[in-house]
């Protein structure tokens, strides 16, 4: 009767059985704008959570950053014209 030559340890025997409990992710669609996601997820893209807005989306935060930085640059720019320049000596 054949006997193992070396003991297999515990590890290298349950590491054979780790993946059989992986299984596909679900998927579901953003009720806003389709896009797909996970389910009972925010969705990344329009920031939706079961129809309703929830959270500020990356391109609307850079669309307001760029808002503010235009305004300032024009604040600046007024500022310049207005005070007086000194005389060069």
């Amino acid at each position: 009767m054949p006997v193992p030559k070396r003991k297999r340890s515990r590890a290298r025997r349950d590491s054979r059985f780790a993946n059989k409990g992986i299984k596909a992710k679900a998927l579901a669609t953003c009720r806003n704008c389709g896009s797909t996601l996970e389910p009972h997820q925010v969705c990344a893209q329009c920031g939706h959570y079961k129809g309703v807005k929830v959270m500020v989306t990356k391109l609307e935060r850079m669309i307001k950053r760029g808002q503010t930085r235009k305004a300032q640059q024009e604040k600046m720019q007024a500022r310049q014209k207005t005070e007086p320049t000194p005389a060069a000596e």
